[in-house]
């Protein structure tokens, strides 16, 4: 593997930047039955057939092991309401869930009310790539409306409700 070229990070944070992101919220139960959640953007889909999606966590988060050890995890597509859902998941908190009401999905992830699609998840794999591990999921169920979602660009919040044609 050849060596990475130098890069300044405050230069490839503002270029990544420029790519809006959905913002999600995952959501697992660890081993004790614990509700474990963390705010995310790196959620996409990989494939329809078979139905995967992926995303990716950081090797320091305090939340690894529990998503590590999970069979079932949620993706909890964050409605543009929502801003406080994503700032409370993202911030380092004991009680994340505390006033965020949830009910049980499959495997016990717990889906986040007001979101605007749920996509439940059995995890099929998990790589650490660099910083980060990738998870797999395969889809088993899910549901969706059509409110606007909350997307990220250019570190803020916006709405993805306007269309442009």
């Amino acid at each position: 593997m050849l060596p990475s070229p130098t890069l300044d990070p405050y230069l490839l944070r503002q270029a990544l930047g420029c790519f809006p992101t959905g913002v999600t919220v995952v959501t697992t139960r660890d081993a004790d039955g614990t509700f474990v959640g963390v705010t995310i953007n790196s959620f996409s889909s990989l494939s329809l057939e078979p139905p995967l999606v992926t995303w990716a966590l950081s090797t320091l988060s305090a939340n690894l092991r529990a998503f590590e050890t999970a069979t079932h995890f949620a993706v909890n597509v964050l409605a543009d309401d929502q801003v406080w859902v994503s700032r409370r998941f993202a911030a380092p908190a004991a009680h994340r869930f505390h006033e965020v009401p949830v009910r049980a999905g499959i495997g016990g992830a717990p889906l986040i009310e007001g979101c605007v699609a749920h996509i439940e998840c059995h995890t099929h794999s998990s790589q650490t790539i660099g910083d980060h591990v990738l998870f797999v999921g395969r889809v088993e169920r899910m549901r969706a409306d059509k409110r606007p979602p909350l997307v990220f660009v250019g570190g803020r919040y916006r709405s993805a409700g306007v269309e442009l044609d």
